[in-house]
């Protein structure tokens, strides 16, 4: 396996060597270095809300139980028996107090303790060959933020709360906008013949492709504002190891522009209690409303208030999607739809409706999306490839000086990094990542 220490160097000026979108040596260094190593989302604890309940979920090619256990503890377990190998649970998820191996029948508890196998006596000699007190592996790391559970395989790996760092101040927009938290439905899952690097970027902050690959979107009146080149007006903010893009909101108070994007004033009050003054604030005072997002590696966010068919009301929805790599050229989405626990019914209902138009797997954004990116990888896998770097310096001058200059503090009250106007910056520093934990 070779892959020349040039290509992070180009990569971290900003001139992307193409081939790295389709490259068996690349996603066998990721796989190496990147997703044995960084933190990564699995399941959100409304998913396993009982006692007993739980969800079998991969990080590549790696299968874990995650399981609300018996004492209410959230546990990771690697499915697989600690005798010959078999996965312990096949199915997608349920509700078990006990997870018995297909195989040959040994059972675990659902914290992961053994406590049987057949024939222990006859075919052990009891305790005295084989003692019982063990238990499937567990993940060597296992935190959670806002009920975002994530696991990480390096047991030396820093705190979750460090790794997410600024970035938590942005998280929290879409995920906690009551104290009841969120419900989470998902996944839905598809797969695309595509890297599965150009999705995590995308959603990073790429504002630019917005008025010429969704242009149909805005034409049949999806949205209010009547020309997507108005994404430029927004900001773009790069805080810890994610960040993601903002929409410019019309003059008004925070209440104002908050009814303005379809929140009703119920679900106003509750978030204005879940969110700090200085978060409230990059609405309020900035008027900058928060959209997509990615956290490195491979975890993004949407946040979009379409119109909904027939009426001229517009309904906000969020939804959470990872990136899970299949191969150096394929990628299976995983996407939730979230919202707010404490939301109405009616609210829930129709906020679904429109994830579902928008970002569903037959949704329109992403028909849009992944025809580019699967034409992308495709190319990328070719030798002509290997000669081109791909200009991913938009924003800066040949010096290395911005062409706009970030925002202030005072007109942008978030952590991090922000600046108006189409730039490549986001995607700039979630590539350096990559370089970092690759090269």
């Amino acid at each position: 396996m070779t892959v020349q220490t040039d290509v992070f160097a180009d990569v971290r000026r900003g001139m992307i060597p193409a081939h790295i979108y389709n490259d068996k040596d690349v996603f066998a260094l990721e796989k190496e270095r990147l997703f044995s190593k960084a933190w990564m989302f699995v399941a959100h604890e409304s998913e396993i809300p009982q006692d007993g309940d739980y969800v079998v979920r991969r990080v590549l090619d790696d299968s874990f139980i995650i399981t609300r256990d018996s004492d209410g503890n959230v546990r990771a377990l690697f499915n697989m028996c600690l005798h010959r190998g078999m996965q312990v649970c096949r199915a997608e998820m349920g509700n078990a107090s006990n997870f018995r191996c297909p195989y040959h029948g040994w059972t675990y508890r659902n914290d992961g303790r053994l406590t049987g196998l057949p024939f222990h006596r006859e075919a052990y000699g009891g305790d005295e060959g084989f003692a019982k007190n063990q238990s499937l592996l567990p993940a060597p790391n296992l935190a959670s933020y806002n009920g975002l559970i994530f696991i990480n395989l390096d047991p030396n790996a820093q705190s979750l709360t460090d790794f997410l760092g600024d970035f938590r101040f942005y998280l929290d927009y879409y995920t906690k906008q009551s104290a009841q938290g969120l419900d989470v439905r998902g996944p839905q899952r598809w797969r695309i013949k595509a890297n599965w690097k150009i999705g995590a970027e995308n959603f990073s902050g790429d504002m630019y492709h917005t008025p010429h690959t969704h242009a149909s979107i805005v034409e049949i009146g999806l949205f209010r504002e009547p020309k997507a080149q108005k994404r430029k007006d927004g900001a773009t903010y790069w805080a810890g190891p994610g960040g993601g893009t903002t929409y410019k909101l019309p003059p008004g108070n925070f209440d104002e522009r908050m009814r303005y994007v379809g929140y009703p004033d119920e679900m106003i009050g509750r978030i204005k209690e879940s969110w700090s003054p200085r978060q409230q604030q990059v609405v309020s005072e900035d008027g900058f409303m928060i959209s997509a997002a990615t956290c490195f590696p491979n975890l993004s966010f949407v946040h979009n208030w379409p119109k909904l068919p027939g009426s001229d009301q517009v309904l906000p929805f969020i939804s959470i999607r990872q990136w899970q790599p299949i191969s150096e050229n394929e990628t299976e989405v995983c996407s939730w739809f979230a919202v707010d626990a404490a939301a109405p019914d009616d609210f829930k209902a129709n906020s679904y409706k429109a994830y579902l138009m928008c970002f569903g797997s037959s949704g329109m954004f992403e028909q849009d999306d992944v025809e580019n990116w699967v034409s992308l990888t495709t190319t990328a896998g070719g030798s002509m490839a290997r000669r081109l770097l791909l200009n991913s310096r938009m924003g800066l001058l040949d010096d290395d000086r911005p062409v706009i200059e970030a925002l202030p503090p005072e007109a942008f009250h978030g952590p991090g990094r922000a600046q108006v106007g189409y730039n490549e910056y986001n995607q700039r520093e979630l590539l350096k990542l990559w370089a970092d934990y690759l090269g």
